[in-house]
């Protein structure tokens, strides 16, 4: 989880920016409080640093449901903040145990869901990223992309059923590419199609894709 510090006023650079509003975010935290809003359960396992936004972060998860057992706050970390721009247009811009969590879900039955959230400013260098992300790729049961991330992942600049199953593995049940505006496109061992988006006037398209996790993975 981190803060991010969003400008009151779109389309201008982090230094013209007149002021910023901070709100909670990380996607695994944006996922698990929109599950509990729709009825479903959840918990989340992960350190905070041991300070005054750790803290208000962990209460925020409580106070809509989630569970908390499982958060550590580390008293020689501090809570990540993020700085986030917003271009004119809404499009959204960050400066700024997995094994172990897997395998026990796995053993309690759990399907194994896995979006990258690819965010390059975070790594040492974008070979490195790649490595990491592809390196727990088979595990997943089911596994979202963005349309960005596929051309990353694959190397590749053409976004159609060719480069999506490139990534396909043998454990996989179901890859979903989100196409932002476009919709997405889904497919199984059997079966594969597309969905149209929604037209909607863009404000901010942060956490759009977290959306799209919850919503799923509340009905699934």
């Amino acid at each position: 989880m981190l803060i991010d510090f969003v400008p009151t006023v779109s389309g201008v650079s982090l230094a013209e920016a007149p002021g910023f509003l901070k709100a909670p975010g990380g996607a695994p935290a944006n996922v698990a409080i929109a599950v509990t809003r729709l009825g479903g359960r959840a918990a989340f396992v992960g350190k905070l640093g041991d300070d005054e936004f750790g803290r208000m972060l962990a209460g925020i998860l409580e106070q809509n449901g989630v569970a908390v057992d499982g958060v550590l706050f580390d008293q020689g970390a501090r809570t990540a903040l993020a700085f986030v721009t917003l271009r004119a247009d809404g499009e959204r811009e960050f400066i700024s145990a997995h094994l172990k969590a897997m395998e026990v879900a796995k053993a309690a039955g759990a399907l194994l869901s896995y979006d990258p959230n690819l965010r390059l400013p975070l790594w040492p260098s974008a070979e490195e990223a790649r490595k990491q992300i592809l390196s727990i790729w088979d595990q997943a049961e089911v596994i979202k992309v963005s349309d960005d991330e596929l051309e990353f992942l694959t190397g590749s600049d053409k976004i159609d059923d060719e480069s999506a199953l490139s990534l396909w593995h043998p454990n996989l049940k179901l890859l979903l590419v989100t196409l932002g505006e476009k919709g997405c496109r889904y497919y199984t061992k059997s079966f594969r199609g597309s969905v149209d988006g929604f037209h909607v006037k863009t404000v901010d398209t942060t956490g759009a894709g977290d959306s799209f996790m919850v919503l799923f993975c509340a009905k699934w």
